[in-house]
């Protein structure tokens, strides 16, 4: 999926639990942040460009490891040790990431490193992507103004 895409479904969660996190100030940067996280292993990414990302995509190919459920759920334990304002947030970025890349013909192994992957028909910048990405937006704004009401 684009980065786009991406951005307009982790806007979505944020907004759903907006209303129940302690930490409003950081809560909805952060699920942007981390939503976009998982593409730190693609070097065509914007954030696989980052200097810092080199050492993601050396220790794993694009949708391995840092692309599964299993890195997700181990970092966001320990997190949840050592930065408990950060777990929530990374664990919902992260995992609706991993979520809408399952969709796609590449998929991903949810579970690595089992071999089994979990595929889609959703081709990245496709019409049924653009046509995901307005429906987001779209839920967005709904959520937005439902904050306000």
């Amino acid at each position: 999926m684009l980065r786009m895409t991406h951005l307009a479904i982790g806007l979505a969660v944020a907004l759903q639990f907006f209303p129940h996190v302690n930490n409003k100030l950081f809560f909805i940067p952060l699920i942007l942040f981390f939503s976009l996280l998982p593409d730190i292993d693609s070097g065509f990414s914007s954030i696989g460009k980052k200097w810092y990302a080199k050492a993601a995509q050396a220790i794993s190919p694009h949708r391995g490891f840092f692309h599964s459920y299993t890195f997700t759920i181990l970092f966001a334990v320990i997190l949840a040790f050592f930065l408990p304002v950060l777990a929530l947030p990374f664990f919902l970025g992260y995992s609706f990431h991993l979520f809408a890349d399952s969709f796609t013909p590449f998929g991903i192994r949810p579970f690595w490193p089992l071999k089994v992957k979990s595929v889609g028909k959703v081709n990245t910048g496709g019409k049924v992507e653009i046509a995901i990405f307005w429906v987001f937006v779209i839920i967005d704004m709904f959520l937005l103004i439902s904050l306000f009401i």
